[in-house]
């Protein structure tokens, strides 16, 4: 069993073809998607899918990209669906120093308060921290959680060993399919396989051989065959492992 624990299912780049995705994605062996809404306008959309596709899950969260559009209002909207849908993990959330046009103490502010929204309703998260790894880090051992995953991992070994430090697993992907990802897939190698979760962040970050296309679940089978040759092992003890980690940090699932 494969378990996708980041894909955004919901996008609107599926909305031509969302079932035949889902169809194709089954026939894969992927049997979990977590699919984590980006904006509190989007909650009925994340809602809607999760309850329409057998074996998807949802997770409710702001996503640091779009904190310019969030207000005070949205923070009291997500706490009232964290409550009442009991979502497997808050999400996505975090913070993103890659993009520059976006006020970086806005998203501070907006993290810390989801991070005491998943401390208060006990649940672990899922963390953007492109190009943001250290204040991520900073703010995680300041506001306490039960885990989660760093989704889209490209940091240090380092901060990878501070990240499980704290409970969390680490997402890799379509990154990790590109052989001049060094980094990426000597940590992919060498980091602790129960520390290791799947993902596809479909229909962003495509693998290698999708040459830039729309990313889909279905290719998450790829992606652990990658993982495989790097770690010598096969795809079965692979898809075992990191579904086995990823019930383990996402007990919802």
């Amino acid at each position: 069993m494969l378990i996708d624990t980041h894909c955004h299912l919901d996008a609107a780049e599926f909305d031509a073809d969302r079932d035949a995705v889902h169809a194709a994605a089954l026939a894969a062996g992927v049997a979990r998607c977590v699919v984590p809404a980006v904006t509190v306008n989007g909650f009925f959309g994340t809602k809607s899918t999760v309850e329409r596709y057998p074996g998807c899950v949802a997770a409710y969260g702001i996503h640091p990209l779009y904190v310019m559009q969030a207000g005070e209002s949205d923070l009291a909207t997500m706490r009232d669906w964290l409550a009442r849908e009991k979502p497997v993990a808050v999400g996505e959330i975090g913070l993103d120093h890659f993009v520059s046009d976006i006020d970086p103490a806005r998203q501070e502010y907006f993290f810390i308060e989801q991070l005491k929204l998943a401390r208060e309703f006990d649940l672990p998260v899922l963390l953007h921290v492109r190009r943001a790894v250290d204040p991520v880090l900073k703010q995680l051992r300041r506001i306490r959680v039960r885990g989660g995953i760093a989704h889209a991992f490209n940091g240090s070994r380092q901060q990878a060993d501070e990240f499980i430090k704290l409970g969390f697993a680490l997402g890799f992907g379509g990154a990790m399919t590109f052989s001049g990802s060094t980094r990426i897939r000597e940590l992919a190698k060498t980091l602790p396989l129960d520390a290791i979760v799947l993902e596809t962040d479909a229909p962003d970050i495509p693998p290698a051989w999708l040459n830039g296309g729309r990313n889909s679940p279905a290719e998450l089978p790829r992606i652990a065959e990658v993982l495989a040759e790097l770690r010598g092992l096969s795809s079965h003890e692979v898809a075992a492992a990191t579904a086995a980690n990823a019930r383990r940090i996402l007990p919802g699932i």
